[in-house]
């Protein structure tokens, strides 16, 4: 027999596929529960991938692959270097460096390379491998499944490995951010180990170029308003001056405004 809680969210998803997008308030008024816990329903079912989060309640999901790894690396390689850039200048030499997943990062990883004497605590193996061109340099992996051809570790273990550990910068890229803010990955298991990251330095450092403000990802966690600093290309544009704002001087741009 079906469970209620069970029963609830296939009415979710029934209701959320017919109608495109459904609100929070209306789900807790045709399903007579509270707020709260439609908010947890959307929480699980977002992170099955089986809807994708919206501002205020959810929406139909199309399952959203992540593009190619080796895309990605040369997607936008002129701003994403020039991001690496101004990360590697707020790096002295013989810092403790958390790197995350993704390409950005380990663009931020080659522009590094000229720093000594790093310790550096990564699941990320592009990053690890051009970090140990260097002599001085300590780099700590954990352990786990290596996801082809992206080159990362995953597993229960990377989340334990980055609680595990403290650092003077934690750097970090996302899959998106959406409109209140909310970080944005492909995988639970993803904005887990991100916010990890974030959560165990004393410096985070988000590293994006603008089209990830277009993008959209099903699994949300964290805030770009806890962000230490957030290093773009250019301006986010009119559609986020809200964010800019509110970020602030914390938003460093190493681009040009956006038309």
């Amino acid at each position: 027999m079906k469970s209620k809680t069970k029963a609830r969210r296939d009415q979710i998803i029934e209701l959320t596929q017919d109608r495109g997008n459904v609100s929070v308030e209306v789900l807790t008024e045709t399903l007579g529960v509270s707020a709260q816990t439609i908010r947890r329903d959307i929480n699980q079912l977002c992170s099955d991938n089986l809807l994708r989060r919206r501002h205020g309640g959810v929406e139909r999901f199309e399952r959203q692959l992540n593009t190619p790894y080796e895309l990605r690396a040369v997607t936008n390689s002129e701003e994403k270097h020039a991001i690496a850039k101004a990360v590697a200048e707020m790096v002295p030499d013989g810092s403790t460096v958390f790197i995350s997943i993704g390409s950005t990062p380990a663009i931020v990883a080659e522009a590094l390379i000229e720093k000594t004497g790093l310790t550096v605590m990564t699941n990320n193996l592009n990053a690890a491998m051009v970090l140990s061109n260097e002599p001085t340099n300590r780099i700590i992996i954990p352990g786990g499944e290596v996801r082809m051809p992206d080159r990362d570790v995953l597993g229960d273990e990377v989340l334990n490995f980055f609680n595990s550990y403290r650092a003077e910068f934690g750097i970090f890229g996302v899959a998106g951010v959406d409109e209140d803010g909310g970080l944005l990955d492909f995988h639970a298991s993803e904005v887990r180990v991100r916010e990890a990251i974030r959560t165990h330095c004393k410096t985070s450092i988000l590293v994006m170029d603008s089209t990830k403000l277009t993008r959209t990802a099903p699994a949300v966690g964290g805030s770009i308003f806890d962000v230490d600093q957030i290093i773009m290309d250019r301006h986010p544009g009119d559609d986020f001056s809200a964010l800019s704002e509110r970020v602030g001087d914390r938003l460093k741009l190493v681009g040009g405004k956006a038309s």
